[in-house]
């Protein structure tokens, strides 16, 4: 039986040097505009990889239902072909199972579709992945994958759109320069599939022009429309509040948390410094310690040599956990003191605005905290209609446990929670003089 690879699918031309870096390369960076075909691009070929050898192949979305949506069940209107039907029958050792969306070649190997939004799943004993809309992922997914890859010699694809400068902006910069990496960027200027007369089309449609910029010109230079604190921290990075600070040694380091599961916890750390602000400098995104317990994040909190405050933790440290009790009291177990437990914020606008009111007293410590940076940028907002009413609702993304932690502080300052320096130039002063007043 002689079946040719790959099945009824052709490159087009722009996608040919993609094509080929994906056998001859480890490492390969896709930044490729919208509708420029490059998940079944990447598809056909990950099919080709798998047949040849036997193992096990991730495709990861930002979120399974995500995954669902534009690949296993994503129907090409030109030919009314679903892009997992590229896979030939006679290569499939049984039916795709529908619910975990896996599929078992007659060889043994495995491509499964997957969210980097659960990262329970990353990790696994994979030898090629692909990071599919890698800028709206959670960059974490890919640390937790890379040792894997690194023992078995497997490869790593990653293709995207821009969504401002974030992670997969820094992917690229880095990619260029990196000899063991293969990186293109495709805008319509360059492949053509998008005429001027169709963009005109979605300017006309309402489409803004930075978004078209974004989306087909592939622009990295515009900011994220949909990014909840985007102008607030543009602001902070003019304003010289984004840097390598120190931390000062006279005020106590409070935390405040994010409860997401050990792989979803975000834990800010923070202090209130004497000129009247506040300084991050520190944070935790997702598990500590090899078993994610929360003796392994004391053990690693602790390490730091921190002198801490208060630890603020949000309304849900109290809820019962399938051990049968809360977390907070895990946490005292463990060996934490001095826990607060911050009340449920009654609407997450509401704790919003709270945040954008102390923004302009925030200040930033880098290195440490680059990725709470990072995701404080990716929080963002977009429209739901689910109810009937249009409304913006924040995106429930790896982003928003990092942002969310930091409105846990918002709530704790609004409510006078949090011990600090006091005088002529107290932080309440400071911020009433400084307050941002402009809208979300």
């Amino acid at each position: 039986m002689r079946i040719e690879l790959p099945h009824r699918f052709k490159p087009r031309d722009y996608q040919l040097p993609a094509w080929r870096a994906m056998d001859e390369q480890k490492r390969v960076l896709l930044v490729f505009h919208r509708r420029a075909g490059k998940d079944k691009l990447c598809f056909n070929k990950l099919i080709e990889r798998a047949i040849q050898t036997k193992a096990n192949y991730a495709y990861y979305f930002p979120t399974a239902a995500l995954g669902r949506k534009a690949l296993w069940m994503n129907v090409d209107v030109t030919n009314g072909m679903r892009v997992i039907d590229h896979i030939p029958k006679e290569l499939l050792a049984k039916p795709p199972n529908q619910t975990d969306m896996r599929i078992e070649l007659i060889n043994g190997s495995t491509i499964q579709i997957l969210g980097t939004d659960n990262l329970d799943v990353v990790g696994g004993n994979y030898y090629g992945v692909v990071f599919s809309e890698f800028q709206n992922q959670n960059p974490l997914a890919w640390d937790y994958t890379r040792p894997i890859l690194a023992e078995n010699g497997g490869f790593a694809w990653f293709n995207g759109t821009p969504r401002g400068e974030n992670h997969f902006f820094d992917m690229l910069k880095m990619a260029a320069v990196n000899e063991s990496w293969f990186s293109q960027v495709l805008s319509v200027e360059d492949t053509g599939a998008i005429t001027a007369a169709q963009i005109d089309e979605e300017r006309r449609s309402g489409m803004s022009e930075p978004l078209i910029r974004q989306e087909f010109y592939c622009d990295f230079n515009i900011a994220n429309e949909n990014a909840i604190y985007g102008r607030y921290m543009t602001k902070a990075a003019a304003e010289g509040r984004i840097g390598p600070f120190p931390i000062d040694g006279r005020a106590p380091v409070h935390t405040f948390w994010d409860l997401g599961g050990p792989r979803n916890t975000a834990v800010w750390y923070g202090q209130r410094v004497p000129f009247g602000g506040w300084r991050w400098i520190d944070v935790d995104i997702g598990p500590v310690g090899a078993d994610d317990t929360i003796l392994s994040r004391y053990a690693h909190m602790n390490a730091k040599g921190y002198k801490y405050g208060k630890h603020f933790m949000p309304h849900d440290a109290r809820q019962t956990q399938r051990n049968g009790v809360t977390f907070e009291a895990d946490a005292i177990t463990a060996g934490f003191k001095n826990i607060q437990v911050v009340p449920v914020i009654p609407d997450v606008w509401m704790g919003i605005d709270y945040v954008m009111g102390l923004f302009p007293t925030f200040e930033f410590r880098l290195p440490d905290c680059e990725r709470g940076v990072k995701a404080m940028k990716a929080y963002e907002s977009a429209p739901d209609s689910s109810t009937g009413i249009v409304k913006n609702v924040p995106l429930h993304t790896w982003a928003s446990h990092v942002a969310d932690a930091v409105r846990t502080m918002a709530e704790a300052d609004r409510l006078g929670l949090i011990p600090g320096y006091s005088g002529p130039e107290s932080p309440a002063r400071r911020r009433n003089d400084t307050q941002d007043t402009g809208g979300y």
